[in-house]
């Protein structure tokens, strides 16, 4: 199969795409002939050999942790799932961009999603809703997403729309009409959110939904009085630090199936803002790499 590869750690100029043995399903797992991968920003940072310490890969590897195809093989144990259904998911940490991907976690892809969108779901959706599931109910509570108009902030937005919150979504101006489509309230992050919320929200900001990473988890404590009301999905050292809970994606079946459900209904539509074909995997990835993406980046195989 054709695949895209990086021999060794470095920037995108390690990025080839050439020939390279078919993957296998083990028992549990699927395989899928590939339509279309997401880039993630924890594939550059793979690449670059920044996370090595925590997240070291055997090289040379295969970039992209989720993908959407069709099913042409299965493990043992499989069930719920035949030869030839569409389905979008979960792979390892590397894998994804390449003709055929072994899956760990996926469900069935809605038809009203385009490849592009079902490509863009995956790691986005689980990362999402783990950070919303760490605030407890949100129906009829008030939600600040931190950094609303990436993949994960975006996803989360309609996510908690869909189970009746109110959402306010921080992002540069450029993104506030985005913001506005997907259903959340916009403002600019930074020095004076407070006022500003003060504005929006004249009844107070009940939870926190940390995207963005950008040094703001005291100030959004403040905001809401409890760090237990405030959850990150990209903070880890501060976190830790200020009691912030934690949350992380899993390759989470179910939680591909809720996202899959909401897309089904029409209430949640993966927002992607750049296709580029494998071919130009390099531009994907240095897109990815430079941030302030509106929605995900998917690379067409």
């Amino acid at each position: 199969m054709r695949a895209v590869r990086f021999h060794e750690y470095g920037g995108v100029e390690t990025l080839v795409v050439e020939q390279v043995p078919d993957p296998h399903p083990g028992p549990g797992e699927i395989r899928i002939r590939v339509a279309a991968a997401g880039v993630n920003p924890v594939d550059w940072k793979v690449r670059s050999g920044a996370v090595h310490e925590v997240l070291p890969v055997d090289l040379p590897a295969i970039p992209g942790r989720d993908a959407v195809g069709v099913v042409d093989e299965t493990g043992e144990g499989v069930q719920g799932v035949s030869i030839g259904d569409r389905v979008f998911g979960l792979g390892g940490v590397t894998g994804a961009t390449a003709e055929l991907a072994v899956l760990s976690a996926w469900a069935h892809a809605p038809t009203r999603w385009t490849d592009e969108e079902a490509a863009g779901a995956g790691l986005a959706s689980v990362t999402a809703m783990s950070g919303l599931k760490a605030l407890g109910p949100l129906r009829g509570r008030t939600l600040l997403v931190e950094g609303a108009a990436g993949g994960v902030g975006s996803a989360a937005v309609e996510i908690a729309l869909a189970q009746g919150a109110t959402v306010i979504g921080t992002a540069s101006e450029r993104n506030h009409e985005f913001l506005t489509s997907l259903g959340a309230v916009p403002t600019t992050y930074g020095t004076g959110l407070a006022e500003r919320l003060a504005t929006l929200a004249p009844d107070g900001v009940d939870i926190v939904l940390d995207t963005a990473a950008s040094g703001s988890l005291a100030d959004l404590i403040a905001i809401v009085g409890d760090p237990a009301r405030v959850s990150t999905i990209a903070d880890y050292t501060n976190a830790q630090r200020l009691g912030v809970r934690l949350a992380s994606a899993e390759n989470d079946s179910t939680l591909l199936a809720e996202a899959g459900e909401l897309g089904r209904r029409g209430r949640y539509t993966p927002r992607i803002e750049r296709t580029y074909p494998i071919e130009r995997i390099a531009e994907a990835h240095a897109y990815a790499e430079r941030g302030h993406t509106r929605g995900k980046i998917v690379v067409c195989i």
